[in-house]
């Protein structure tokens, strides 16, 4: 477990990145948390990109959970920040940058995929989006929380799901690495049928030790695309696809 939190530590160790200056910070109240935002809306009617942040600094190099998830990485920042689109949304996850009342370890630990993050995260993104078409791109446990949203919010207009190095079935995954299991949290697997109906599109790494292709091969099981990006380990090796991801619209 160590070696593993060792390595996830050492792949999220980037430099900041700073906000272009059409992004607007946007801190939204939901019935649980406040989530942090970045948003660039330029077309209000038309689709909006949503980059959702993965589980950030969870962990420190000794597996402990750390006093604060906010990302390291600016992986999904990167993305969002440089995206040409309309209407482009960085979407953090709850405890990440503010920190509400409700915030304890178990929102970036065992409840990191609990009903009321899914919830808030879909707060958000309806109060944004509306009834307008929705690509959700998730990063790492990002992807469980844009699968989860799109399968269990049937008034979201999914147009797609996009994820990296995404942890679709985090049950599957402890397992593998031995972890203990993130018992307070729903699972997007238990939505399987449901998940595999949605227009998808899934980016795996070859050297990706955090979550091994074969695990989003399992989840998917043939219903979604696989594209494996040669050399990506779990954080770093992505730039090939910054391209294909911004021609999604």
């Amino acid at each position: 477990m160590l070696k593993l939190y060792m390595i996830i530590l050492i792949l999220c160790s980037c430099q900041g990145i700073s906000n272009p200056k059409e992004f607007v910070n946007k801190n939204i109240q939901t019935n649980s948390f406040k989530i942090a935002t970045w948003q660039k809306i330029n077309n209000p009617d038309s689709v909006y990109k949503i980059y959702i942040e993965g589980d950030g600094y969870a962990f420190n190099a000794y597996g402990q959970p750390t006093k604060d998830p906010t990302p390291k990485s600016n992986l999904m920042r990167e993305l969002a920040f440089n995206d040409k689109n309309q209407n482009v949304v960085y979407l953090s996850r709850p405890c990440q940058y503010i920190k509400s009342g409700i915030c304890t370890q178990q929102y970036w630990t065992t409840a990191r995929f609990a009903p009321e993050v899914i919830n808030a995260e879909y707060e958000v993104i309806k109060q944004i989006a509306g009834n307008n078409p929705v690509i959700l791109i998730g990063f790492s446990g990002g992807a469980q929380i844009a699968g989860l949203t799109a399968v269990t919010k049937q008034d979201l207009n999914i147009k797609k799901v996009i994820t990296i190095a995404g942890n679709l079935d985090h049950v599957a995954w402890t397992k593998y690495h031995h972890l203990p299991q993130l018992d307070k949290s729903l699972n997007l697997a238990d939505y399987k049928q449901s998940f595999q109906t949605i227009p998808q599109t899934h980016y795996v790494g070859s050297n990706d030790k955090v979550i091994p292709d074969f695990l989003v091969k399992n989840m998917v099981n043939g219903k979604g695309e696989i594209i494996t990006i040669k050399g990506a380990s779990h954080n770093t090796g992505w730039k090939d696809i910054y391209p294909m991801i911004w021609n999604e619209k």
